[in-house]
């Protein structure tokens, strides 16, 4: 999205989305270091030189309008800790919070690196920032420039900090590269977990579930959502998301932005589908097979450079392993209402 509102957007659209992918870009190849050294030296390196490891497993801290050599910033909230004046502050804990919930209740798995990792988040990132993200350590949130995220949105997402979150996941098993087919893999599995965190919160269905990410944090002249899962490429304006691999968009991994990392974001919209289809077939809440499923995949079968059929098949043995024929078939039936699987 950000890439088309540089060069499809208004002046002060392209202005917010030019500031905010410079600075996105940059954290993003911290993340990727970050990543591989983290699972290279099996500890969570991020961390060093940054802030003291504690027994308290979530804080938020107050980057008060600061850049990167000031992060994470000045502690506002813990674990024990009261409300803080700060809406933002208590929007990013609970949303760190709940993640970790979700992970260890219905995953079993212990923070992000499954060793207990303290979830750290900085708020009031820069000026008007227009994005979240995990930069390989901890969470960092803009506070939205209100010509393309609200004002405050971005804590307000719970399926948008999972999201992010996820990517620590990821970072710490697959360590899927952030590049064309395995990258888009590493987009789509931070969607599907995104938005299971969301549905586990409001108790929803896989039926009942809107499945959009990012449902109302956009100015509403963009549109509705950042990506829908059910329906990829009607969440806004300018969504040009493929559901099928028909439609899939070749794009190089040459460092220009407007390609999205040989389109990342774009085509993470086929496995997405895929993950909802099999999801609807299943039934139920969608965390209960269909993530247990993606998760085991991701966690035990995906390697730093899977690419689309390869997925389809560890999630298909997957749900072998973990339920059944029935569960087998409709994953298999999901990808291959997709295109990726004949």
């Amino acid at each position: 999205m950000l890439a088309w509102l540089a060069t499809q957007g208004t002046t002060e659209q392209r202005e917010a989305a030019i500031q905010s992918i410079a600075t996105s870009a940059a954290m993003r190849s911290r993340r990727a270091v970050l990543g591989h050294f983290s699972r290279e030296l099996n500890q969570n390196i991020g961390l060093i030189g940054v802030v003291s490891m504690t027994e308290q497993g979530v804080s938020v801290y107050d980057n008060e309008k600061n850049g990167r050599n000031f992060l994470p910033g000045v502690k506002k909230r813990a674990v024990g800790d009261p409300l803080a004046a700060d809406p933002a502050v208590n929007e990013a804990f609970d949303g760190s919070s709940q993640t970790a919930a979700f992970y260890r209740d219905v995953l079993e798995r212990n923070s992000l690196d499954n060793a207990g990792m303290e979830l750290i988040s900085s708020v009031h990132y820069g000026v008007g920032f227009d994005n979240a993200f995990w930069d390989g350590s901890q969470m960092v949130y803009g506070d939205g420039s209100g010509r393309i995220f609200q004002a405050g949105g971005l804590t307000r997402a719970i399926d948008v900090i999972a999201h992010e979150l996820t990517h620590g996941v990821t970072e710490f098993t697959a360590g899927l590269v952030y590049s064309k087919q395995s990258g888009a893999l590493n987009e789509s599995f931070s969607d599907v977990f995104g938005s299971l965190v969301k549905q586990y919160n409001l108790k929803q269905t896989a039926a009942d579930a809107t499945w959009l990410i990012g449902e109302g944090i956009l100015v509403p002249t963009l549109g509705l959502a950042l990506r829908s899962m059910q329906s990829p490429g009607t969440a806004f304006a300018g969504d040009h998301q493929p559901g099928h691999m028909d439609n899939y968009v070749d794009l190089p991994d040459d460092n220009n932005p407007a390609n999205d990392n040989g389109g990342v974001h774009v085509n993470s919209g086929i496995p997405n589908h895929a993950f909802y289809l099999a999801a609807i077939a299943l039934g139920g809440s969608a965390w209960e097979k269909a993530g247990k499923i993606w998760y085991n995949a991701l966690t035990t079968k995906l390697g730093p450079n899977t690419q689309f059929v390869e997925a389809a098949q560890f999630t298909i043995d997957s749900a072998g392993e973990l339920f059944g024929a029935a569960e087998q078939a409709a994953v298999r039936s999901a990808w291959t209402e997709v295109g990726v699987l004949g």
